[in-house]
């Protein structure tokens, strides 16, 4: 079992910028105090829903500061940057930190974010399997050229190459791919990556997906070590108390209004209708699907889902009172009282 934190940077009501950054750089460290396997970091733009917009960026500055933990994006959104942009930061990562870079990628949404960084809608609606290849292409070839509808340019280089990691696991950065349909399932299967599947689901859906996965990456000819093997990730969020009540009430006084303060704010690009969720709704629906509650209601909750979906990797939001010291005292708690339970 792997368990990680899953930073948002999330800027609860009342609160600055700085103190969100602060609070997510904080839990971080801490993670790798308390024994937890890895960080994975969001990114947002525009939007206090998270006020970090670059994950590779606090990925750098993390890795810096640890030197064991792995640490991750969740997601950078290829649609709205250049994959071979991305891919030199993921290589310039993953080989000053000897290898402990995870690179997850999404699709994102149909946000203002195209229009501002000149992506257009269509490169959310149509692009993403021609920059994830190009991105794939550009960790693991010596040379890359593009012949696409989106990408076009002439053979160059690639420098730094993963492969030149000195001291450290051979290959690239593993790659991650954030999904929410079988579209994008799809889409991970045939290249062999693994997913990282979203907070909202429950254990059933998850299994689902898994099991479309395995279906589609067995046709796409991948082996079965590789399809057994793969690491898939569960996001989540994790508050421990002594008791669940407590928790639970922890949650729902603070997440709601971050989450309606952050999920209002996002603008779609061509004004389409959105659908919001009932932010102490979804809440309570987080409290029941995941680690909230005593260690051991944690650890059982963590086995579950373990057991019925395949899933040994983690990533759990521990920011969910908007409060430093709370924070800090969650993960440090899921590291020395949850932990220990799970083997």
């Amino acid at each position: 079992m792997r368990v990680g934190t899953f930073v948002l940077a999330a800027q609860f009501p009342g609160q600055g910028q700085g103190e969100a950054l602060h609070r997510a750089v904080r839990s971080a460290e801490v993670a790798e105090e308390a024994g937890l396997d890895a960080v994975w970091l969001a990114e947002h733009h525009f939007v206090p829903y998270g006020v970090c917009p670059s994950a590779t960026t606090l990925a750098a500055l993390l890795l810096g500061r640890t030197r064991r933990i792995q640490v991750g994006t969740a997601v950078s959104v290829l649609p709205s940057t250049h994959p071979v942009a991305l891919g030199e930061q993921a290589a310039l990562l993953h080989l000053t930190s000897g290898g402990r870079f995870v690179l997850g990628v999404g699709r994102g949404g149909p946000w203002v974010d195209l229009e501002v960084f000149g992506a257009g809608l269509a490169a959310y609606e149509e692009g993403f399997p021609e920059s994830l290849d190009l991105l794939l292409r550009w960790l693991r070839e010596p040379r890359v050229g593009a012949v696409g509808e989106r990408f076009a340019f002439r053979e160059v280089a690639v420098v730094p190459r993963c492969e030149e990691l000195i001291d450290g696991p051979p290959g690239g950065p593993e790659v991650v791919v954030a999904c929410t349909s079988p579209k994008s399932v799809r889409l991970a299967a045939e290249r062999g990556l693994p997913m990282l599947l979203g907070m909202h689901c429950g254990d059933e859906e998850k299994a689902d997906m898994i099991a479309l996965w395995r279906e589609h990456a067995l046709a796409a000819g991948h082996c079965a070590d590789r399809i057994t093997g793969a690491g898939h990730v569960s996001a989540g969020v994790v508050q421990i108390a002594d008791r669940t009540d407590e928790a639970v009430e922890t949650l729902v006084k603070a997440m709601p209004g971050w989450l309606k303060q952050g999920l209002d704010a996002h603008v779609t690009v061509d004004g389409r209708h959105r659908a919001m969720r009932d932010p102490v709704a979804y809440t309570e629906l987080l409290c029941s699907l995941h680690p909230v509650g005593p260690p051991r209601l944690a650890a059982d909750r963590l086995a579950a889902t373990a057991e019925r979906t395949g899933i040994t990797r983690f990533a759990l939001l521990a920011e969910g009172s908007g409060d430093l010291a709370a924070t800090e005292e969650n993960v440090r708690r899921v590291g020395a009282e949850v932990l220990p339970l799970l083997g």
